[in-house]
């Protein structure tokens, strides 16, 4: 059963949304009886929100003519967070009902205040979500002496809508960006240091045209075209040590996939493990059961192609045990081993 609060809650969104309404309307759409909504007015009342009730055919409850809530007080930060939790929850299915979410999203964007909302929306519209364990903590390095640390001692929230407005703005940027050891990527994992070694990593410029914001692996990267080495490169948030726009504009590629970019670049990185195993399925129910983070899955003659490259064998065993389909291992031979242990690790803890 709802709270009273919320219903005294619901019964000002209603006569927010409606000029007049009757006590016998406002009963029967939050379920209660006239009395209570009585109360409830009484209670709005106390509250410092003007609701007037008239008697007569005519009559009902309303608020006073010019009555509006205030914008609602959060911060940036704040409503960033807010935000990307609906978001994530509808992108990535924990969400009961996209209707639902779409409904909280246009509630807190119609009473946040108007530069904080048009931020978030362009925010919105650039990033994309994969579904991906956090990457660990490390430390983070301080700006060096001198160094300007716009983004560096700026929050997340603030960077992120920053560069989601020049994304979806196509504003031309300039960074200063601690590379790491091996600069070859910026989502390789592993290629950080860390305290004094990592404070020694050089700070380079790059001229980047944003692309779209990807959060994979437990950080926020910016995919954007590096005009230093003319690609398409993944930068990583928290090595951004200044992000400053250059007032130059561009046009980004048509339909351009930010999430599939940074996905392909995770998938041919080098790993310890290559491997290969064919599934007795259908492709499509093989892909709902594995995302495209962990492993590229085919449609072959035989069934389904799976193919990833691994730090962990047996969480691959576990991996593919729990698909609870039939399989051949084609490689490697070290996996069939794994999985011949996490039997037996099994049939013990069915025997006990």
């Amino acid at each position: 059963m709802p709270h009273p609060a919320s219903r005294v809650l619901a019964m000002l969104e209603l006569l927010q949304a409606h000029r007049r309404m009757t006590g016998g309307d406002l009963a029967a759409r939050l379920r209660v009886d006239e009395r209570t909504v009585r109360r409830y007015a009484g209670t709005l009342a106390e509250l410092g929100i003007p609701v007037t009730s008239e008697r007569g055919r005519y009559g009902g409850y309303r608020l006073l003519p010019g009555f509006k809530l205030p914008p609602l007080m959060l911060t940036d930060d704040e409503a960033v967070a807010v935000m990307l939790g609906l978001i994530a929850a509808d992108r990535i299915g924990l969400a009961e009902g996209s209707a639902a979410n779409t409904a909280a999203e246009a509630k807190i964007t119609r009473v946040l205040p108007a530069a904080l909302a048009e931020r978030l929306a362009a925010l919105r519209a650039s990033l994309g979500l994969t579904i991906r364990g956090p990457a660990p903590r490390e430390p983070q390095p301080a700006p060096g002496a001198g160094e300007p640390a716009a983004a560096a001692g700026s929050s997340s929230a603030d960077l992120l809508l920053t560069l989601g407005a020049a994304t979806r703005a196509g504003r031309r940027l300039d960074l200063a960006y601690r590379a790491g050891r091996r600069p070859v990527t910026a989502t390789e994992p592993g290629d950080d240091g860390c305290g004094d070694q990592q404070r020694r990593l050089p700070v380079t410029r790059r001229v980047v045209d944003p692309y779209g914001l990807v959060f994979h692996g437990g950080r926020w990267y910016l995919v954007a075209h590096d005009h230093r080495s003319d690609e398409i490169r993944s930068f990583r948030l928290d090595r951004m040590v200044t992000v400053r726009p250059t007032g130059a504009v561009f046009e980004a590629p048509p339909n351009f996939d930010a999430v599939a970019h940074v996905t392909r670049q995770w998938a041919a990185l080098p790993w310890k493990w290559e491997v290969e195993v064919l599934i007795e399925a259908d492709v499509a129910r093989v892909r709902r059961r594995i995302p495209a983070t962990v492993a590229d899955v085919t449609e072959v003659a035989e069934g389904v192609r799976l193919s990833c490259r691994v730090e962990s064998l047996p969480g691959m065993a576990q991996l593919l045990a729990g698909l609870g389909l039939p399989f051949t291992v084609v490689r490697p031979d070290e996996l069939r081993a794994e999985l011949v242990a996490h039997a037996a690790q099994l049939v013990r803890s069915a025997e006990r």
